[in-house]
């Protein structure tokens, strides 16, 4: 993977991720995975980003070279990546949502348990992290240089199965047409409205 493909708006840079390949190496073991679904996320234009009110400790990832992975908590539960895009000192960030695993797939089930179905092992940005092992101490990452975890690009994707639609379980700016994915792919997540979203005006 190439900085220059990711030194782009988030919103660019999303849709070009997909059947693009992380890879995450552990003590335990090697975990492949080829993203399905995506989401873009800017920075003070964009009030659901984390750099919406500016930088802070948690978000500093957000600021800097692209190539390099955003990881921080969900609800105090699950973790989440993202791969940092756009120039340096200006936030953008494409959270990566679900993927197929295309390696290590008894590791993935073994931290995702045993009976969860191959399309489930990495779906949703908490599972997808789960199934490769992504935790806090990732949070910085150079996948582009990096030893354990690495972006890759993977089999080119037909534009004709890119698909677009609102952000997944925002309350703001949920309906920006910013969440990239695969058109039938069984491992891409369902879309949620966020219980605290408004509605559109008018409705």
């Amino acid at each position: 993977m190439n900085v220059d493909l990711l030194a782009h708006p988030a919103e660019e840079v999303a849709p070009r991720l997909l059947g693009s390949v992380l890879t995450c190496k552990t003590p335990e073991g090697t975990v492949r995975i080829a993203i399905t679904e995506t989401e873009a996320y800017s920075g003070s234009a964009d009030p659901a980003s984390h750099a919406y009110r500016g930088r802070t400790p948690r978000n500093a990832v957000m600021f800097g070279t692209a190539g390099h992975l955003y990881v921080y908590r969900s609800h105090g539960l699950h973790w989440c990546a993202n791969v940092v895009t756009g120039t340096d000192g200006i936030a953008s960030a494409v959270l990566l949502r679900a993927g197929r695993v295309v390696e290590g797939e008894d590791l993935a089930r073994k931290r995702r348990g045993e009976t969860v179905e191959h399309p489930r092992l990495a779906r949703g940005p908490g599972n997808f992290c789960q199934a490769l092992g992504i935790t806090a101490e990732h949070n910085g990452a150079d996948l582009l240089t990096g030893t354990s975890v690495m972006l890759s690009e993977g089999e080119p994707v037909p534009a004709a199965l890119i698909q677009a639609g609102p952000r997944v379980g925002v309350s703001k700016a949920h309906d920006w047409q910013h969440r990239f994915y695969l058109a039938g792919d069984p491992t891409v997540s369902a879309y949620r409205l966020s219980p605290r979203a408004k509605p559109p005006a008018g409705a």
